[in-house]
């Protein structure tokens, strides 16, 4: 089965869909690889079976004498370098680009505990908030909303960002390592207590994206996840205002009904 937009998918092959510059080239490198491994071994089982018959004692009653070919000492010597530099070009430009941080259009701060998250926005106010895992009645509510709300996964405080904007992610924690992921933007970071690693992406898709916590943290290390929703930047725009006012009423019908119109969008999607 095909993944799924921002979050897993029963019997998913594959890689959760890319959102992110980062995350299409990380899908592009992990297909570039997969067809060398795959060429590799069909030739090495082509080599194996050709052995086997071309060499058996029934087919090659006198065996070769021959201790030294110097071709092909140098094909099986320069043929792996060039396999490795086909790797190591595409790995080094992936890698410069997972770290040469473009200038953000908006920074978040997530600290991690045991065992949920709290985001803050410093460049917005310094509005603040916990983000922690839905109960299945809490999810239910949402469902009959006609929001979908995974389990374990969803949660009740979603962090808000525009798409195709850069935003920079300062990770910290406060008790534990944890670490902060999003598998669809293609981010990845530790939360270290007592150091602020960071992270960044660049949405650019709308819709809600899933992470949890991959570091194992503690005994309820499985039920902190992280839902990040993208939406238009009208529609941040007027979130933000409404946290920065600390008119949270107002801040949540905005983001309901983004969900929702989301959500409907997604259904015809699938349809179509």
């Amino acid at each position: 089965m095909a993944a799924k937009l921002g979050q897993p998918a029963d019997m998913q092959i594959g890689m959760q869909l890319a959102a992110s510059p980062v995350a299409d080239d990380i899908h592009s490198f992990y297909d570039l690889v997969n067809v060398i491994i795959v060429a590799i071994t069909i030739f090495v089982l082509a080599l194996m079976v050709y052995v086997i018959f071309k060499f058996s004692e029934k087919a090659n009653p006198t065996p070769s004498r021959t201790t030294h070919h110097a071709m092909l000492e140098v094909a099986w010597t320069v043929v792996p370098i060039i396999i490795l530099v086909a790797i190591a070009v595409p790995s080094f430009k992936l890698l410069n680009l997972q770290y040469s941080y473009p200038k953000p259009d908006l920074t978040i701060k997530a600290t991690g505990y045991q065992w949920y998250w709290s985001h803050e926005y410093p460049d917005r106010g310094g509005f603040s908030f916990d983000s922690l895992m839905l109960t299945d009645d809490e999810r239910q509510e949402l469902i009959d909303e006609g929001i979908p709300s995974p389990r374990l996964l969803a949660v009740d405080n979603e962090v808000i960002v525009p798409v195709n904007k850069v935003v920079h992610v300062l990770v910290t924690s406060q008790d534990v390592i944890h670490a902060w992921t999003i598998p669809s933007f293609g981010t990845k970071t530790d939360a270290v207590p007592g150091r602020v690693t960071a992270t960044w992406f660049k949405a650019t898709k709308e819709g809600i994206f899933y992470g949890q916590c991959s570091e194992l943290c503690g005994k309820d290390h499985a039920f902190m996840p992280i839902a990040v929703r993208v939406v238009s930047e009208d529609t941040f725009n007027a979130w933000a205002g409404a946290m920065e006012a600390k008119d949270k009423k107002k801040a949540r019908e905005i983001i309901r009904a983004v969900a929702i119109e989301q959500a409907k969008q997604n259904v015809a999607a699938v349809q179509q």
